[in-house]
């Protein structure tokens, strides 16, 4: 009970591509995870950051090309570890000509349940998502948002320890992604462990304990959303308009954008009055005034800026 759902030590996945299979795509590289038990774990990268990589190698769906991944100690081959996960694919495609209960019924006896144990199951997992009044309408004639649950409630069977979601929200309107951030969050309350792979930032900020920032494959930035967006110290923003200020030699400004006609200033607090003071002369017009908010956007922004990385792996001839 004390190992951790998911270990993963320099892990790395090199893909061989083209008709004569001679140019590899590093999809990883020397990726390392801890989960923690009863926590959500954000997997946050742009597309072709490696995210999906990950996942299918903890489901052993691919092979690593080095490194190490355990699932509660054991291997990922293990398949006693691997009946411990539940899984929701970035694109689910349940039979469409069944009905939800059908569809839980059969993942529900490909796991091995049967009799009143698997009606059991079935009527639970389907309430918890809220699909009880769906349940006996054809997949084909769900939304979007209900696919997702339905592929939630398979996962859900057997209640299992990890929970490994891939882009679970992606497609789904306001109203359906809050939705299936509730369920998630009351899943955690349960005691399960979630990796949540995605490249919605407010998802994760809602969500995630921990996340892993992946860029081209490499892991970036790994912390709490707290650490990872603490700005090390007072930072003021400022809005101003007109005097066209251009920019202000011997001022320690940390940023400045324009927007329209206003230009957002960003500077210390020790440094805001000596700001104001050069626009007000310069003859601009002061418009706002507050605390800077460094949100996980901006991180994640800075990050791929820094990282001057392209969106997918790096190909090597």
């Amino acid at each position: 009970m004390t190992e951790l759902p998911i270990r993963a030590t320099g892990l790395a996945k090199t893909y061989r591509i083209g008709f004569a299979l001679n140019r590899r795509v590093n999809a990883l590289r020397g990726l390392d995870l801890q989960v923690e038990r009863s926590s959500i774990y954000g997997l946050l990268g742009p597309n072709g950051a490696g995210k999906s990589t990950t996942i299918k190698i903890l489901l052993n769906l691919v092979q690593a090309s080095a490194g190490s991944a355990t699932l509660f100690g054991r291997p990922v081959s293990n398949r006693e570890a691997r009946r411990r996960v539940g899984y929701v694919p970035e694109n689910p495609a349940p039979y469409e000509y069944l009905t939800g209960l059908e569809f839980v019924r059969l993942c529900g006896r490909v796991l091995g349940l049967s009799g009143a144990d698997l009606d059991a199951q079935c009527t639970s997992t389907l309430d918890r998502v809220g699909l009880s009044r769906a349940k006996h309408l054809q997949i084909r004639r769900y939304s979007k948002g209900m696919i997702q649950r339905v592929a939630l409630a398979q996962a859900l069977l057997g209640s299992p320890e990890l929970l490994i979601l891939d882009e679970p929200t992606s497609g789904l309107d306001p109203v359906g992604r809050r939705e299936m951030r509730d369920i998630i969050l009351e899943t955690r309350d349960r005691g399960v462990t979630i990796l949540f792979c995605t490249h919605i930032i407010p998802d994760v900020e809602a969500l995630c304990d921990r996340l892993v920032v992946l860029v081209a494959g490499r892991a970036v930035q790994e912390g709490s959303v707290r650490e990872l967006v603490s700005t090390g110290g007072s930072v003021v923003e400022v809005i101003s308009e007109g005097g066209e200020p251009g920019v202000l030699d011997g001022l320690p400004v940390q940023s400045q954008r324009r927007v329209g006609d206003r230009t957002v200033w960003q500077v210390s607090e020790a440094a805001v009055n000596d700001l104001l003071r050069k626009l007000l002369a310069r003859g601009a017009q002061i418009l706002q005034v507050q605390a800077a908010r460094f949100t996980l956007e901006d991180l994640f922004m800075k990050t791929l800026a820094e990282a001057n990385a392209p969106r997918v792996g790096s190909e090597i001839d």
